[in-house]
């Protein structure tokens, strides 16, 4: 669907779930009062709310400009099991979700970044138990909790994606630099350990390590060395 005039002065795709600004707000107050709308300003977290909850696409702006807003709104299920696990959330914590949580899950489920703003959503969500985070800092991984997986027959699945716990990444990163013996290693080489982690994540290792007096350093940045306290 596209609408002429572009966005409200003011509103983005990047704030449109948490400003309001009606180009005519004495229309918009008439509506409320007849009853002719809920609530203003509710019609685009509704849209998002019910494209995530029915295992759809979400709404997608591409093509807006100054000029036009381009909306675009699928009608595809990408995902059944999507669908039953947030309706067996639903059923076991009495906690209303709202739009913003949806949006964690559905980035959540589709591998894609969740932004800084949402933060404190994926805390909440982590403490229901509904996903998972794994490592700290801009190395911590999210996937969607264990029944999730039950529901699609791929506890296999997530497994792989929990990856190994933390005590087993150190043990790993402490054995190759062990190894390395008087020659040491350069941090690359222990991203080649841990491939499936971000570096920030290897560097809290590395510095629970030392300070466990299990490993010590030799130089700073680029060229810093990992040795063993044992060589």
């Amino acid at each position: 669907m596209e609408s002429p005039g572009g966005f409200p002065v003011g509103i983005t795709f990047e704030n449109i779930l948490e400003r309001q600004s009606p180009r005519n707000r004495r229309i918009a107050d008439v509506f409320a009062k007849c009853g002719l709308v809920e609530r203003s300003g509710q019609g685009m977290n509704l849209m998002f709310e019910q494209s995530i909850q029915q295992g759809k696409l979400r709404p997608d702006f591409t093509g807006t400009d100054a000029y036009n807003v381009v909306l675009t709104l699928h009608g595809q299920v990408q995902d059944y099991r999507f669908i039953q696990f947030l309706q067996k959330v639903g059923n076991k914590t009495t906690v209303s979700f709202d739009t913003h949580d949806f949006l964690v899950l559905d980035l959540v489920h589709r591998e894609e970044p969740v932004p800084a703003a949402l933060q404190s959503r994926v805390r909440n969500l982590a403490e229901l138990g509904v996903i998972e985070c794994f490592g700290r800092g801009k190395g911590t991984r999210y996937i969607l909790s264990r029944d999730f997986y039950a529901l699609t027959g791929k506890k296999g699945v997530y497994t792989r994606k929990r990856g190994l716990d933390r005590n087993t990444n150190k043990a790993l990163l402490l054995k190759h630099i062990e190894d390395s013996g008087k020659d040491g290693c350069v941090l690359e080489e222990l991203t080649q350990v841990l491939p499936a982690v971000h570096r920030s994540y290897i560097y809290g290792l590395l510095r629970d390590l030392r300070s466990e007096g299990r490993v010590r350093m030799e130089s700073y940045g680029r060229w810093a060395r990992w040795y063993s306290v044992s060589v």
